[in-house]
């Protein structure tokens, strides 16, 4: 697989002082869903502005498809790469349908006004994310994981082949969760190349080709779910104690957090003696 976008030696800050990501290497290749992981306060978000050209670095570069994104134009980089931040909101009052429209704006000029192509396309977004039945609808009175397809459709219609998603199911209930990572795994399946900001480690082994789990704005692991997700690799980045199982669905690890109560629990275990009696077990490390 090749290459789509480079991160080489990228720190980044916001104030000029303090680096939040530090000398930062990274290969994310074309046609990959990756997750980004770790606590909070580790740089996740923080990469991913970096990626989008929204936070200039102070050191190091990113290159999509071979260009560096800083050397590129605004609207040239717009029709490459599509974000959808944390949550985002709507101007008040502005419909589902003039909000996907949005994306559309990176492709018109003075000399390319709104066209039945940019509708077309508007309307295949709307289609992709279920939202046709809401398009006059003001987003501010949908619920959450409506509102939520309803900017991922705007990214859709920027036809970019990369989106970058900064915790796009934060917020959301359970079957809106899966609801908008079963969309975003569709689209990767059309050929789009996705990097999200994840907290749920059991979605992002599920959902992601790659994690990348990073504490102090460094990676600690890189791989598939099966080289990261580790009992070792949890407790150096979470600094949590976990067992990982084999996801009784999809096969994919299982992160299960032991905490101080499932250690209370484990250490207060009762085993059946050979004569029936009950005993209280061993103490388990």
């Amino acid at each position: 697989m090749d290459d789509l976008i480079r991160i080489d030696d990228l720190s980044l800050s916001y104030d000029g002082d303090t680096i939040i990501v530090h000398q930062l290497n990274l290969r994310i290749n074309r046609g990959t869903i990756t997750a980004l992981v770790g606590s909070n306060g580790c740089g996740k978000s923080t990469l991913l502005r970096g990626l989008s050209r929204l936070l200039k670095p102070v050191a190091g570069s990113v290159h999509l498809d071979g260009r560096d994104i800083h050397a590129m134009k605004a609207k040239d980089l717009a029709k490459q790469l599509g974000i959808l931040p944390q949550s985002p909101s709507a101007p008040e009052g502005l419909t589902v349908h003039e909000l996907v429209a949005q994306g559309r704006y990176p492709h018109q000029n003075w000399f390319q006004q709104w066209s039945r192509e940019d509708e077309r396309i508007v309307h295949e977004a709307l289609v992709t994310t279920n939202l046709t039945m809401f398009a006059d609808r003001p987003v501010d009175t949908l619920s959450g994981g409506q509102r939520q397809r309803a900017w991922i459709a705007m990214a859709l219609a920027q036809q970019t082949d990369v989106l970058l998603l900064d915790e796009p199911t934060t917020y959301l209930d359970l079957a809106y969760q899966m609801d908008v990572l079963d969309l975003l795994d569709d689209l990767n399946a059309e050929g789009r190349t996705i990097v999200m900001v994840l907290h749920d480690l059991n979605q992002a082994a599920r959902y992601a080709d790659d994690i990348v789990a990073l504490r102090g704005g460094q990676i600690v692991a890189h791989g598939t779910p099966e080289q990261v997700m580790t009992p070792e690799n949890i407790l150096q980045v979470f600094g949590l104690k976990a067992e990982v199982i084999t996801d009784p669905v999809t096969g994919t690890p299982m992160c299960v957090p032991i905490g101080r109560r499932g250690q209370r629990r484990r250490e207060r275990q009762v085993s059946l003696s050979a004569n029936g009696k009950v005993r209280e077990s061993v103490k388990i490390p």
